[in-house]
């Protein structure tokens, strides 16, 4: 498995900064966050100015460029998240669900959607991951087995999340086990209750809620996944740099100790 982390967490920051704090922590890559109004990392309207930075930064402090978060499903936006994915080097473009949890009518649409979009992602090389999210069509457990099904591209793949799992009353750890067989990314945070938001970004550090964050990464190890965990923590765009490598580094050491106790470091 490779440890990284979603630069959103230095949303507030320079993307320099997310770089030169998450390799302080240890951490193997990076997530770059495409995220607007969270962030001025990867704005995609300029990434090919971008792009040579990003490589530049990638290869000055050693950190594996490991995916890209772009929430909308809107097809030119997605386009150049692939453009962007393919000229600098990322695997993995990572996507909001969409939609609305239990409503049939906005079900094939998604799907239409998704599925077209993994399309695209495969014509340009790179993997469409997707995760159960709170609110959205694709919200928990039978929701996602249901997506695998109905959408086969081998470009599309599961991102899971285990606090969004949590918060749709389940259980992430049988969940991660149940729909491991097209987990291509998984994106990390604890969560303290089950309330509709993941708490405040202190709250969101690995350790500090109530997920079996130890079991949750043994499913995967036992498993044979090799690919990204990335800690996503979200509403930290006004902390300070300590505030932020502090959450990093905290969920970094957490991390590495969860690799540790199940065998897979």
């Amino acid at each position: 498995m490779k440890l990284g982390a979603n630069s959103v967490l230095f949303g507030g920051h320079s993307m320099e900064t997310a770089f030169k704090y998450l390799a302080m922590a240890g951490y193997d890559g990076i997530e770059l966050s495409a995220i607007d109004g969270m962030s001025e990392h990867l704005v995609l309207d300029r990434w090919q100015e971008l792009a040579p930075e990003i490589k530049r930064l990638s290869a000055d402090y050693g950190l594996e460029l490991l995916a890209m978060e772009q929430p909308s499903q809107d097809p030119a936006t997605m386009e150049r998240a692939f453009q962007a994915a393919v000229e600098i080097g990322i695997p993995i473009v990572n996507c909001g669900p969409g939609g609305k949890s239990e409503d049939e009518e906005e079900w094939p649409k998604v799907i239409d959607s998704l599925g077209k979009l993994a399309d695209r992602a495969g014509e340009h090389g790179v993997t469409l991951c997707v995760k159960a999210h709170v609110g959205g069509s694709i919200y928990n457990t039978p929701t996602t087995l249901r997506a695998m099904a109905e959408i086969t591209s081998p470009a599309f793949g599961i991102d899971m999340d285990p606090s969004h799992i949590h918060r749709a009353n389940e259980n992430p750890v049988e969940a991660i086990a149940a729909v491991i067989s097209r987990v291509k990314h998984v994106h990390i945070r604890d969560c303290k209750g089950r309330q509709q938001g993941p708490g405040k970004p202190e709250e969101q550090a690995n350790g500090r809620g109530d997920i079996d964050l130890v079991g949750y990464i043994r499913v995967l190890h036992e498993n044979g996944y090799a690919g990204p965990v990335d800690l996503e923590v979200i509403g930290a765009k006004e902390y300070d740099v300590t505030q932020c490598a502090t959450i990093a580094a905290e969920t970094r050491g957490h991390m590495q100790a969860c690799l540790q106790a199940c065998g897979a470091r």
